[in-house]
């Protein structure tokens, strides 16, 4: 059995639907494949949902540029389609007078991204603003939000398929073939072998997407990076929620920190940590939260919170961050790849998409728009 489409996008988590809905709005016939029984199931539904302000990326970067022009998009998106947001705000917090001037170092990395409204507070000026913190020193971040990911994946949907995109769900990527007139996608579509003819195929598959890539038999091996899993753990807080705004403490090899996040419903959660993950399978990964890694939540909330009581937290969920850069390196940029870097016409490839995708999610979609029609 065979189809022909225009575009088939592998993947319909937050970055993939965000890019068909680009493509379907410019007039492509697009369709999404996706082997999981429902849209986003990995690491967009497995996040803070913060709708981040492009503070810490390295100036230049795509991930700086994509946060900052995708905040812009997004806040304005939600606006337009009824998707729920808060501009909730964020202190990042120094404990220690000695750590200040590294609050200092972040506010000149937010400004040369262009995040020119962080205000830099005492410790005075945060105990007025939230009185469980504890800190030396802080960063306002105004621009900072949070976002109900799932109703902004049914809103990107809503949009493709407005436009005349298909979303095929229960059906797996098995492998792609190249030809002199557009590549051939090998589907499984519950027991049935599917090939789909695309013009272009853009890999948006999250943490599959290296074994996605190393399945295209045109794409050289060198062009693929190495998946590197890191696991992160929410735990979530009983009771109510002793602030009204984010709470992060200074920024830590692999992550953020083990901060304080809300919901839109008023519940709190800290989390994530780091817990670099030895599977190289996306399958086997276990999302199951231990409740012994609360014994270094406690010490590490506390340094900032500490009116955390005793057995207050409980264990949440756990997300994977698809990375490209292993423990104890650099940490890796978004990795976009058109023709021009691996040479295999009508071909896209997304690696490392991890935070902050959904925050960038419009705006990596305007590059890969762009891409595909420089590839027509």
């Amino acid at each position: 059995m065979s189809e022909i489409a225009d575009v088939v996008i592998i993947g319909a988590g937050v970055v993939g639907l965000a890019i068909a809905r680009d493509l379907a709005m410019a007039g492509r016939d697009v369709i999404i494949v996706e082997q999981a029984d429902t849209i986003g199931t990995h690491t967009s539904s497995r996040n803070s949902e913060v709708i981040h302000a492009g503070i810490y990326y390295q100036p230049g970067s795509r991930k700086a540029r994509h946060c900052v022009r995708g905040k812009a998009l997004l806040y304005d998106y939600c606006a337009a389609h009824g998707v729920p947001y808060k501009r909730i705000t964020k202190l990042i917090v120094a404990v220690d007078p000695s750590q200040a001037s590294e609050l200092e170092r972040i506010q000149a990395n937010a400004t040369n991204n262009g995040v020119d409204d962080l205000e830099l507070l005492d410790g005075a000026q945060v105990a007025a603003l939230e009185s469980n913190v504890r800190a030396a020193a802080a960063l306002l971040s105004p621009s900072t939000g949070i976002i109900d990911t799932h109703s902004l994946m049914l809103a990107y949907q809503g949009d493709a398929e407005e436009h005349g995109a298909m979303l095929a769900l229960r059906s797996r990527f098995t492998g792609a073939s190249v030809r002199n007139d557009g590549i051939d996608v090998n589907v499984d579509l519950a027991g049935e072998n599917m090939t789909l003819r695309a013009r272009t195929l853009v890999n948006s598959a999250g943490l599959f997407a290296p074994a996605v890539a190393n399945a295209i038999d045109a794409l050289a091996a060198a062009n693929v990076p190495a998946a590197h899993f890191a696991k992160g753990n929410y735990f979530t807080l009983t009771g109510k929620a002793p602030f009204t705004r984010l709470i992060y403490p200074l920024p830590e090899p692999g992550g953020l920190g083990v901060h304080i996040t809300l919901d839109l419903g008023g519940g709190a959660r800290f989390g994530p940590d780091v817990q670099w993950l030895d599977a190289i399978d996306p399958e086997a990964i276990d999302y199951g939260v231990d409740p012994a890694r609360a014994e270094r939540f406690y010490p590490a909330i506390r340094s900032w919170y500490p009116a955390l009581a005793e057995r207050a937290i409980i264990p949440g969920y756990a997300g994977i961050r698809p990375k490209i850069a292993a423990r104890g390196e650099p940490a890796a940029d978004f990795q976009i790849q058109g023709p021009a870097e691996h040479g295999v016409a009508g071909l896209v490839n997304l690696f490392g998409i991890e935070s902050p995708g959904v925050t960038a999610s419009l705006a990596i979609a305007e590059e890969v728009g762009e891409i595909v029609a420089r590839s027509e």
